[in-house]
């Protein structure tokens, strides 16, 4: 019985400590169980950080991405596999579903194994182009490791990412470190904006298939070369779901999260594989880069009551907005990077304000972001808005609507309130003056009498 309790309890809590926003239940799709065993440290990192992991092959007859409407798993996997067709419960119209029901996908690619049809598909979906033949090699004769591809020089070492993009939160940014890219699959991105590449390929790379290209290649045979070849790229939805192409899948393996490799003529350094791999899987997961919105609080200036549903035309009103971040197993108050501006729009049909918000105080898990401001001269109904919208964040989109009134009979101002007004007020006050000077002078005046 007290075991019964002691494995419940380990459930439970395994349950509660899991780090991801969205949900613990991970899906990893392969080729054979039994291969998770070259990935040890990677997947066994996930399940210490509070992931239930699942293990399925696309031949498994009960693998389901939803039940009655809802979400079996909250993140997918796939590693790299020799099926060509995912089955009928991984097409790319289920998998589409998946991303539009918030699940997260992580898609590992290998040039050994060519990716198949069913991510060939989806990944064209969000704009991501793979090569014709589903497989590649990217080759660079000047960035490879001597160590372990001295000959087929496919195993590419770059620096780590430091400069992704200005303006953007550092979440896979390691200065000063080396990652390893074994057998990679370089990808083309399109133009669309949700789409951002992590990791790009050096200039002199280029996407080589050494099983149906000849050894000596026109410009015209390749299918990208140098900067257009992305290895990392990041998609984050409209609806904050996630999804993250990784061009090598066995930069995730043991052997390659801490080995030494050596550029051409370099010293041998240790790579950091694994740090750049948790950091991939944790965005993705969304246990980095999830904004939360605490509170949305907007008063008349002088009162103390809380978001009323209706003001009156130039009121002077406050607004405030309380925002965290999520980072890795907490909430902690959401800074905005440098150069970078949070708005709040007062809007009817179009923005009537657009009005930057200034950080007014912090507390342990929040940002408060504030504003005050006077509301145009127009009734209607009217949105307090905050649209924030950045790559690597989750979208915040928060409103609420309000009545403006116009004046009510007596909250007019007075006459001799408006000094515009003292002029006219001044004209009546003397036409009266003479009207009634004149009526005395008229009626109190003795009339000139007849001469005889």
């Amino acid at each position: 019985m007290w075991s019964i309790l002691s494995v419940a309890a380990a459930l439970f809590a395994a349950a509660v400590s899991a780090v991801s926003t969205s949900g613990n239940r991970l899906l990893v799709v392969l080729d054979d169980v039994a291969e998770k065993e070259a990935y040890g440290q990677f997947l066994g990192d996930l399940t210490a950080r509070g992931y239930q992991v699942s293990y399925e092959t696309p031949r498994s007859e009960g693998l389901t991405l939803f039940h009655l409407g809802e979400r079996t798993y909250d993140h997918l996997l796939f590693l790299p596999s020799k099926v060509k067709g995912l089955g009928p419960n991984l097409t790319p119209n289920r998998l589409v579903d998946f991303v539009n029901a918030n699940g997260n996908i992580l898609v590992a690619l290998s040039s050994k194994v060519p990716a198949s049809t069913s991510l060939v598909s989806l990944l064209s979906e969000l704009d991501i182009s793979l090569p014709v033949e589903r497989t590649g090699t990217v080759v660079d004769h000047f960035n490879y490791d001597t160590i372990s591809a001295a000959e087929s020089h496919d195993v590419l070492v770059l620096d780590a990412p430091s400069n992704i993009r200005p303006g953007l939160k550092s979440y896979f940014e390691l200065p000063g470190g080396v990652l390893a890219f074994p057998h990679a699959v370089g990808h083309v991105l399109g133009s669309g904006p949700l789409l951002t590449p992590i990791v790009r390929a050096p200039a002199t790379a280029y996407s080589y298939n050494p099983k149906e290209q000849a050894e000596v290649l026109d410009a015209d045979e390749l299918f990208a070369a140098g900067q257009q070849l992305a290895l990392v790229s990041v998609m984050q939805a409209r609806n904050s779901a996630r999804v993250t192409v990784l061009g090598s899948a066995e930069m995730l393996q043991d052997k390659w999260l801490d080995a030494k490799v050596a550029k051409l003529g370099g010293k041998s350094t240790k790579t950091e594989n694994k740090e750049f791999a948790r950091r991939v899987a944790g965005w993705t997961f969304q246990e980095i880069g999830v904004l939360r919105v605490n509170s949305v609080e907007h008063h008349l200036q002088g009162s103390e009551e809380l978001n009323p549903g209706i003001y009156r035309v130039k009121n002077d009103v406050s607004y405030t907005i309380s925002l965290s971040e999520y980072v890795w197993d907490k909430w902690v108050p959401f800074v905005l990077p440098e150069d970078d501006l949070l708005q709040l729009e007062f809007s009817m049909l179009s923005p009537f304000h657009r009005l930057n918000l200034e950080l007014t105080g912090t507390t342990d898990d929040a940002a408060i972001y504030g504003v005050s401001f006077t509301l145009p001269d127009q009734h209607g109904i009217f949105n307090f808005l905050v649209n924030y919208k950045r790559s690597l964040l989750t979208n915040v989109e928060e409103k609420n609507t309000v009545s403006v009134r116009h004046f009510a009979h007596d909250e007019w101002p007075r006459s001799f309130v408006i000094s515009g007004a003292w002029p006219w007020i001044s004209g009546i006050g003397a036409t009266v003056t003479g009207f009634l000077g004149f009526c005395a002078i008229w009626m109190y005046s003795k009339p000139v009498g007849k001469k005889n």
